[in-house]
């Protein structure tokens, strides 16, 4: 891998193409400005900030790298006007949004001279992300944790569907963990990826103790996509996971699936690490990991990893 060719290296001005995803609860100032300084792209989750929290973190961020770094911003927020000019006040270079239209704000932020990314499940919302000008795309399989497409493609079939359909750089998401998977993406027409839940065990990564441990723990079959109805999400079995299940085979109506989801549920779960009552959202990669890491081991250990499996592909 020439970094200095990458599509995703040249547009973020970064050494590898990797980008760190911006989990709610889990991706604060500590662990984005930790990928930055591996060679990533570490990522802001706005989504769970208030527009003052987020200023403080990018003010933190600036201050702990002075490597690229960005902001991942669902347009569905509240708050998004504020966080939106929060972002052009403190010059931040990258902007990654998803769940809703691109169309609403990637001029905006590209007349700021802000890169935009859009983050899609499907070769339809891709196309419409090109179309509304974006420097480049995620397109993240439903083996990915958090919220997730409705239509359970997975990453092995997303991403050359999408690289078939759309010009611009193209970030794989939904299931990477390794090198060997980083590799196996981009052989299917990725120009980069990006990881979530490895980065939610990080050292730096603001998750709860208790919940880095339980993503440790994880074994292949220990989450399942849910709450179709409302949004779907990729959780961790535990208690809560387990109401819902029962609340489905009670015929539960989406206002009772409403309510039992409640509010701050991902908050009690993954920040605050009640891992009964709380929403535990980890992707199905999880099941791969035995160690809680800092950025920079990721990092080098997925390096390492990818270098190693491209000596090895032989053909046949």
């Amino acid at each position: 891998m020439s970094t200095t060719n990458n599509p995703i290296c040249q547009l973020f001005q970064i050494k590898y193409p990797i980008i760190q995803g911006g989990m709610i609860w889990c991706s604060g100032w500590e662990l984005a400005s930790a990928v930055s300084n591996a060679g990533g792209l570490g990522l802001i989750g706005a989504g769970s900030m208030y527009p003052e929290i987020l200023d403080e973190h990018i003010q933190k961020c600036k201050a702990a790298t002075n490597q690229p770094f960005g902001v991942n911003l669902p347009l569905l927020y509240p708050n998004i006007e504020a966080h939106i000019q929060t972002i052009i006040k403190h010059r931040v270079p990258i902007v990654f949004t998803s769940a809703g239209n691109p169309k609403t704000w990637t001029q905006t932020l590209q007349a700021e001279g802000i890169k935009v990314v859009h983050v899609v499940a499907s070769v339809k919302f891709a196309q419409k992300a090109e179309a509304a000008g974006v420097d480049a795309i995620v397109a993240e399989g439903f083996e990915a944790g958090g919220h997730n497409g409705r239509d359970e493609t997975t990453t092995l079939c997303l991403i050359p569907m999408v690289r078939k359909a759309v010009q611009i750089p193209l970030i794989a998401a939904g299931g990477i963990g390794t090198g060997e998977a980083m590799l196996a993406v981009m052989n299917l027409g990725a120009d980069g990826i990006q990881m979530g839940s490895r980065f939610v065990a990080a050292l730096e990564s603001s998750a709860h103790a208790l919940f880095k441990e339980a993503v440790i723990a994880a074994q292949d079959g220990d989450t399942l996509l849910t709450l179709k109805e409302l949004t779907p999400v990729r959780l961790l079995k535990n208690p809560f996971f387990e109401k819902v299940q029962q609340a489905y085979a009670a015929g539960a109506t989406t206002e009772q699936l409403q309510d039992l989801l409640g509010r701050g549920r991902a908050k009690k779960g993954m920040f605050e690490g009640d891992l009964n009552e709380g929403e535990l959202e980890i992707g199905q990669v999880a099941g791969l990991f035995d160690k809680i890491l800092s950025a920079k081991e990721i990092i080098e250990q997925t390096i390492s990893a990818y270098h190693i499996a491209l000596t090895k592909q032989q053909p046949f």
